[in-house]
Parts: C-alpha cells; sequence; structure tokens
C-alpha cells in the first residue's frame, strides 16, 4: 500500500494536531520532501512532537524515513502519470475533460490493485464462510455507501440468498436483533466512522450475529465491531464528495465476496444465475 493511501485511510482516526498534518500532506504531498521537520510542524500549526507522532501513526520511526519513502513513491508516480501524459493524480482546475477523466480512472485503478494486493485472505475466507452459512444476511451503509450494499444483495439474491439491505436507522438496529436462525451482519463505510453503520454491526454482534466490515480505516470504531474486518486502499481525488473512488474500492471487495460465496456452491450458483437470466431475458428484449 502507498504511503499516500495509508495517509488517507488513517486520517479520520488520528487526534485533532495529527489529523491537520495528515490534511496538509494529503492535499500536497510534497511538502514533506520540500520542508524540514520544522517548517512542516508550522504550516500545520503544530508541534515537532506532533509530525514525529504522526510518522509513527502510519508506520515510520521519525520524519527523515518518511521523508525518503515519500520521496521515491513520489518520483515513481511521477514517472508513471507522466507516461500517460498527466502531471500527477489530483484534479485541477485547468484539466481538460479527457485529462480529468484518465485521472480519475488511475486513481480507481490504483484503488482496485491495491485493495486486492492488501486483502487478507484468512479474513476473506473467514467472512465468506459466515455468509455461506447465514440464513439470513443484512446489509447496511449510509449514501454511496448503500449503493455498494444494494449491489452485494442483488447479486446474492439472484443466486439464491436471503439478503436484505436496511435503509433506515432504526430499521437496521431493529432487524439485528431479532432471532430468525444464523445471521450476518455487514456493514460499509469508507471512514469507519460512520454513527449509524457502527450502532448497525455493534447491535448485531451483541446479538448473536456474525459481523463483517467494509471500510478503509483499520483502527476505525466500524472495524473494531467487526469479527471480520475487509480492508479498502483509497486515495480520494478532490473530488472526493461524491465518494469515487472509495466506492469502486468497496465493490471490489463485493465482487470478492461474492466469487468466494459463489465458488463453495459452484455448480448451485452457475444453474442459478443461469435461470434468472433467462427469466430476465424477456424485459430486456
Amino acid at each position: 500500500m502507498s504511503i499516500q493511501t495509508t495517509i488517507e485511510a488513517a486520517a479520520s482516526t488520528l487526534p485533532p494536531s495529527l489529523a491537520r498534518i495528515a490534511t496538509v500532506v494529503r492535499e500536497s504531498p510534497s511538502v514533506v520532501v520540500d520542508m524540514t521537520i520544522n517548517e512542516l510542524a508550522n504550516r500545520c500549526s503544530t508541534s515537532v512532537a506532533s509530525v514525529v507522532r504522526f510518522c509513527r501513526a502510519i508506520g515510520f520511526s521519525g520524519y527523515a524515513p518518511l521523508r525518503m519513502a515519500l520521496a521515491t513513491e513520489l518520483g515513481k508516480e511521477a514517472a508513471q502519470f507522466s507516461a500517460r501524459g498527466m502531471v500527477g493524480p489530483e484534479i485541477s482546475d485547468g484539466d481538460s475533460l479527457r485529462e480529468a477523466v484518465s485521472k480519475l480512472a488511475a486513481l480507481e485503478l490504483l484503488a482496485i490493485e491495491e485493495t486486492v494486493e492488501a486483502l487478507d485472505f484468512d479474513v476473506l475466507e473467514a467472512a465468506i464462510t459466515d455468509i455461506d452459512r447465514a440464513d439470513r444476511i443484512l446489509l447496511y451503509g449510509i449514501g454511496a455507501s448503500q449503493f455498494v450494499a444494494e449491489d452485494l444483495a442483488q447479486k446474492l439474491l439472484r443466486v439464491g440468498r436471503n439478503a436484505h439491505v436496511l435503509r433506515d436507522p432504526h430499521e437496521a438496529v431493529a432487524a439485528t436483533v431479532l432471532n430468525t436462525g444464523p445471521t450476518v451482519a455487514i456493514g460499509f463505510s469508507h471512514s469507519g466512522t460512520t454513527n449509524e453503520t457502527v450502532r448497525f454491526l455493534r447491535t448485531a454482534r451483541q446479538s448473536g450475529a456474525a459481523t463483517i466490515a467494509v471500510t478503509s480505516a483499520k483502527s476505525s470504531p466500524l472495524a473494531r465491531a467487526a469479527d471480520h474486518a475487509l480492508f479498502t486502499e483509497v486515495r480520494e481525488s478532490s473530488f472526493r464528495a461524491g465518494a469515487m473512488v472509495s466506492r469502486i474500492a468497496q465493490l471490489t471487495v463485493v465482487d470478492c465476496l461474492f466469487v468466494g460465496i459463489g465458488k463453495r456452491r459452484f455448480a448451485e450458483t452457475m444453474d442459478a444465475l443461469q435461470r434468472t437470466r433467462e427469466a430476465t431475458r424477456a424485459l430486456r428484449d
């Protein structure tokens, strides 16, 4: 996973003084290369000690190792983007439509590659086992994460699994406490701090359901509320309000789950997909 993606994932869980540093570095990673530790501390209105703590929070022993590693990473990325005729991954006002779309595509491809490379396949396998054994699969997310939950539900329903997307926080929490057989609850949140989604998983876990989190934040409340946490590796553009790249990474995890579930009962899955495809053929004509 890249340093910039690590900072993106950690940003929402850092204390305020460290979060200010993360914001500055996310917006302009070259400041680490160009500035001394004192200069960066002044730029972020914080202390040198806070900069050192920030470095340790993202896996480095200090500022010098971070500086060297980030310089190497930025150099490699500059060469990659230059080969595509682009200057950096960040979308700017001066970009043409073609350039902006190319940068977005590059970030989405990076998210898919880094997410798959970083997947813990033991955790993925355990999550698939719980979903396969469940009589009831509850899925919940807010905003763009709801669309991801709906995508997994649609896939599972097509192969005969009892999947429900819960769209209201009261409905979500209420559904988790009903004892209707083996249940798995899956919560989606890029930041891992969405209150409603965290409460959904916590209540499900307290009620005896197996719980799965799909998030980018390893130290987040959502990850801690899950029996199995599956992490996306995402570097959003400045257009992050649309949750574009994070959604693509979450959908990658959804597809990994579905493939794993399908392989558990391969013949049954293929038959279900064929029959549902045939049943809807007339609607597509």
